[in-house]
């Protein structure tokens, strides 16, 4: 009987259907192109995922707030132009350059939560605002064009995307990053006060603030962490692949969204899952790596991610009904 429940329960989580479906991908890809699961895409995928795996963590918190942010790829592509323009400028170290980036764009995100908070805008208004105005400037700081290589003998390039190897797979230290963000993220949300804030505020914003959740100050600090870890992923990323683009990130916004969303998170707050997302980003990822392994046209992708949403749309909806009736 005890075991019995604890299927139940786990069946029930929120996190159920994303693991199901992250294995039968694998699974999938792996029985039609073995070369899925060879090392070097295996590294391939680890190299990138985690850039964006960052973004989507922070969205995950904002998200449970009940707001989300769809300036995080502006800012992305953003923070690195900044920082890579001061440095080849001559006129900050590169150093100097990161903490202005990453000042920017925590004054991007207290202006997003200030907007929605204290105004009362719907961030979807006013984060679609911040998305144009940062995108803009962004292309008129570099005239369009991406920032050109450069050379540096900064440790920050190291500490940011180092490269190292467990056994034959090759790794950067982004990676390293994003299972830290993970962990301290994830125990913030389910074992800390800040955490009950977050879902209380996502919840019932109004019942929240009379029980004195500091509401308010709540959504600033999350626009706030999503905007510096879309400016901390855009460096990341400039640093990998030594090019500063304006455009970089573009539509990144809808795919941290979905994987969100995939991972479990409620869409009108009130219930978040750091492990569901982790499990939404790296299906979406293994989606976009294995349609291509197989044969299928990478312009089919956003059929599947379409497809992928409604089907766990449907099935976070069909198990939360069952667990409300107590079945």
């Amino acid at each position: 009987m005890e075991q019995r429940s604890f299927l139940q329960r786990f069946i029930g989580r929120p996190e159920f259907g994303p693991f199901v479906l992250l294995v039968l991908l694998i699974t999938v890809f792996t029985l039609i192109n073995p070369a899925f699961l060879s090392v070097t895409n295996i590294s391939n995928l680890l190299a990138f995922t985690p850039e964006l795996g960052m973004i989507a963590l922070a969205m995950t918190m904002l998200m449970t707030a009940g707001e989300f942010d769809l300036s995080v790829g502006s800012v992305f592509g953003f923070s690195a132009v900044v920082m890579w323009t001061l440095y080849n400028a001559g006129v900050t170290s590169l150093e100097i350059g990161f903490l202005i980036a990453m000042g920017i764009a925590a004054l991007i995100g207290f202006a997003n939560g200030w907007f929605v908070t204290k105004l009362k805008i719907p961030s979807f208004l006013v984060t679609l605002g911040m998305l144009l105005v940062v995108r803009g400037t962004a292309l008129y700081i570099t005239d369009g064009f991406p920032q050109g290589r450069w050379s540096s003998d900064s440790p920050l390039l190291s500490i940011l995307v180092g490269e190292f190897s467990i056994g034959p797979i090759r790794m950067y230290t982004s990676i390293l990053w994003f299972i830290l963000f993970t962990v301290i993220l994830g125990y913030i949300l389910t074992q800390s006060k800040a955490g009950n804030w977050i879902q209380a505020s996502g919840g019932n914003s109004i019942s929240a603030a009379a029980r004195g959740v500091r509401v308010s100050s709540t959504k600033i600090a999350l626009f706030m962490l999503t905007a510096l870890m879309s400016a901390y992923a855009g460096i990341t990323s400039s640093i990998r692949v030594s090019t500063a683009n304006p455009n970089s990130g573009t539509s990144y916004e809808l795919e941290v969204i979905a994987m969100v969303v995939i991972g479990g998170t409620a869409l009108n707050g009130g219930r978040g899952t750091i492990i569901g997302t982790v499990l939404g980003i790296l299906i979406l990822r293994l989606m976009r790596n294995g349609i291509v392994l197989i044969g299928v046209p990478g312009l089919a992708y956003n059929i599947f991610i379409g497809a992928i949403i409604l089907g766990m749309m449907a099935l976070h909806s069909w198990l939360e009904r069952r667990h409300h009736a107590g079945t």
